[in-house]
């Protein structure tokens, strides 16, 4: 039970397969909610190779872990690669965009609070 909020996120105390719970989608960027609260939510994404999102920021720090696959990262014109198990936070307020030179699956996680102090 998800509390209304069924296919948004998911199910509580079940065993997931992280990397199978989202798809490849050819020529496409595919985003899929795991949880969302007000203090931070955690987002799972597909790349098919040759996509990219456009550069944004993020008021938030943003942790990136690698689940499949191989991410091209850029922060503030810096470029990294990020390869499978790899993860690396992104500072708030950093210009940041990812580029998949081939197919890749990642975990992103917000957190909103802490800001505080």
């Amino acid at each position: 039970m998800n509390n209304g909020k069924e296919g948004l996120e998911l199910e509580k105390l079940q065993k997931h397969i992280i990397v199978q719970v989202i798809q490849y989608v050819p020529n496409s960027v595919v985003s899929k909610t795991i949880m969302k609260r007000i203090t931070g939510n955690v987002t799972l994404s597909s790349f098919d190779a040759g996509e990219e999102l456009p550069e944004k920021l993020s008021p938030y720090d943003t942790f990136v872990q690698i689940i499949d696959g191989s991410a091209e990262l850029t922060v503030n014109d810096k470029q990294y690669t990020l390869d499978l198990g790899e993860g690396m936070i992104i500072p708030s307020h950093a210009l940041h965009h990812f580029h998949a030179n081939k197919q890749f699956k990642m975990i992103a996680t917000v957190i909103k609070s802490g800001y505080e102090e």
